[in-house]
């Protein structure tokens, strides 16, 4: 976690260490305060992956079950930075057609709209 962001007073934020358990482990992870309730909710869904992982596969160890959940992860990832850029393109076509609209009816009117 990055907690190098400025808090709304400019002050640092300031950096704690959170356990989390993953797979029955428990891990120390440095953050910022603020963002503890997303680390324990991402750890939560880590674990919840992992497990879903190693319950229905044949993967088995540890190490293979982590490098499946991020694969699986990074694949997620990827979907919705994809989409993401589809819907910007999509957003910018639509703001051009209006803005040629625009356009078009100040010159048929003869005045701005």
């Amino acid at each position: 976690m990055n907690g190098d962001e400025a808090q709304p007073s400019g002050a640092p934020a300031e950096r704690l260490t959170v356990a989390v358990r993953i797979l029955d482990r428990e891990y120390d992870v440095y953050c910022a305060e603020d963002e503890v309730p997303v680390l324990k909710a991402s750890a939560e869904d880590l674990d919840a992956r992992m497990r879903a992982i190693r319950n229905t596969s044949k993967v088995a160890g540890t190490d293979r079950v982590a490098i499946m959940a991020a694969l699986n992860l990074a694949h997620e990832n990827q979907r919705l930075r994809s989409n993401a850029q589809d819907f910007a393109q999509r957003v910018e076509g639509l703001t051009e057609r209006l803005a040629k609209a625009l356009a078009e009816r100040e010159s048929a009117d003869g005045a701005p709209a």
